[in-house]
C-alpha cells in the first residue's frame, strides 16, 4: 500500500461557526458535531478567531481510492504507529484517510511504515 506525504504543515481548530472558515482555501476539513466545529486546515490559512487551536501536525493519505468494504486499514496503520509511540489524530473523506502526526514524530512515523512494508512518497 502506498502512503502519500503532505507537503504543508496543518493545524487543528476549533471554531464558532462553519462561516469562520474561508472555504475557498486549498486544504480544509470541517467536522461538525452537536458539541462543536472542528477544522483541519493548511497552518497558514487557519482562521483567526478560532476558539482552540493547535499547530505543528504533519500527515500523510492512503493513496488510491478505498473501497467501503476494506476492513483493518487503519487499524493496522494505527497499531505500527502505537507501537512507537505515536499518537494520531484521523480524518477520513469518501475516498480516503489522512493520517495526522506531530511535526516533531513525523519522520520516525514514516520510517516506522516504510519499515513495515508501506511504500511512501
Amino acid at each position: 500500500m502506498k502512503l502519500e506525504k503532505i507537503t504543508y504543515s496543518l493545524t487543528i481548530c476549533k471554531v464558532a461557526s462553519e462561516f469562520d472558515v474561508d472555504l475557498n482555501k486549498e486544504f480544509y476539513f470541517i467536522g461538525k458535531t452537536d458539541e462543536e466545529y472542528s477544522v483541519v486546515c493548511i497552518t497558514e490559512d487557519a482562521p483567526a478567531n478560532a476558539i482552540e487551536r493547535e499547530d505543528g501536525w504533519k500527515g500523510f493519505r492512503i493513496q488510491g481510492i478505498l473501497d467501503f468494504s476494506m476492513v483493518g486499514i487503519l487499524a493496522e496503520l494505527s497499531g505500527i504507529l502505537a507501537e512507537n509511540k505515536i499518537g494520531i489524530f484521523v480524518v477520513s473523506t469518501f475516498n480516503t484517510d489522512y493520517i495526522l502526526v506531530k511535526e516533531e514524530n513525523f519522520d520516525r512515523a514514516l520510517e516506522a511504515l516504510a519499515s513495515a512494508g508501506y511504500e511512501i512518497f
